[in-house]
């Protein structure tokens, strides 16, 4: 298992600096019932993933994922010299203890990793992105990437059903002075994006948008991003390889959610690739990363 030394001393320690001096110890509901030995999860991994040709069912295709090892580069090392090299070093304080937080949380899997966040800012400012839209915030790791990357009187308008998750990031987003830049509204994305498409300066009025949302509707999100994001603007998708498991035989066994959003995800990237209304390209960082431009 791949680990930062830096990361993994706080990790391991009694405490993690939080907002205003605070002190999270090992009570907090976000550290509760989580083990420390990441290595011994990996390796339970990759043993229910060698039983999988035996006909027994392969396990959840991110048990054991974090922020140190939400990668499908096959290089422990390498992917460790990444982060240790050009990501940690530069990512700011209130994103690294969000992080650290996040991994601790039963659902920590569904964090966006530190190399697609750094992407994710840089692609922003290269954008000269102002008006932007995040469907799927979960503790807003990503979140907080994006208004740390707009400019002082950007936007982001942040789409969730999970109140609570935010709730959990908000006080890093405060304690970063950015709050003013984003704008929560709880609701299903299709929902909410409805309401964007209704309003009188909504349609292609918005700069940039992140999905990281329930995956068998990607295909919808994107027929209404696209009418809401101008013309050059950037539309990027989170988890489109889906660990890989997209260019696995139909035939291999897997868990009942995986091989659902296995299948949607194929189907959705067999659709991009045929869009003519968009330049795309995928990347295999993190889970999958596929980069989109409106071209009309």
């Amino acid at each position: 298992m791949k680990k930062n030394v830096r990361d993994e001393r706080i990790n391991t320690g009694t405490y993690v600096e939080a907002v205003s001096g605070q002190k999270l110890d090992q009570t907090h509901p976000y550290y509760s019932g989580r083990t420390t030995n990441r290595a011994r999860q990996r390796a339970e991994s990759e043993m229910d993933r060698a039983m999988a040709p035996s006909g027994d069912t392969v396990a959840n295709v991110h048990s054991g994922t974090d922020s140190t090892n939400k990668t499908l580069l096959k290089s422990d090392a390498l992917y460790t010299y990444i982060l240790d090299t050009t990501v940690f070093p530069r990512e700011h304080e209130c994103m690294r203890d969000l992080r650290l937080i996040t991994d601790r949380h039963p659902k920590g899997f569904m964090q966006s990793s530190s190399d697609e966040a750094q992407l994710l800012g840089m692609l922003i400012k290269m954008a000269g992105a102002k008006k932007t839209i995040e469907v799927g915030v979960f503790t807003g790791y990503s979140l907080l990437a994006t208004a740390l990357a707009l400019p002082e009187d950007g936007k982001v308008l942040a789409i969730d059903t999970d109140r609570d998750c935010y709730e959990v990031g908000r006080p890093f987003i405060e304690k970063a002075d950015v709050a003013h830049k984003v704008d929560f509204r709880q609701g299903t994305g299709l929902e909410r994006l409805d309401e964007l498409l209704a309003e009188e300066d909504g349609a292609a009025s918005y700069d940039f948008a992140f999905v990281d949302a329930d995956k068998p509707n990607y295909v919808r999100y994107h027929e209404q991003l696209l009418r809401l994001v101008r013309i050059g603007g950037t539309i990027i998708y989170d988890n489109t390889l889906w660990g890989g498991t997209v260019a696995l035989p139909a035939s291999t066994p897997m868990s009942d959610l995986d091989t659902r959003f296995s299948a949607a995800l194929r189907d959705f990237n067999a659709k991009l690739a045929a869009d003519p209304r968009i330049e795309v390209c995928q990347l295999a960082i993190a889970d999958g990363v596929t980069i989109c431009r409106r071209l009309i």
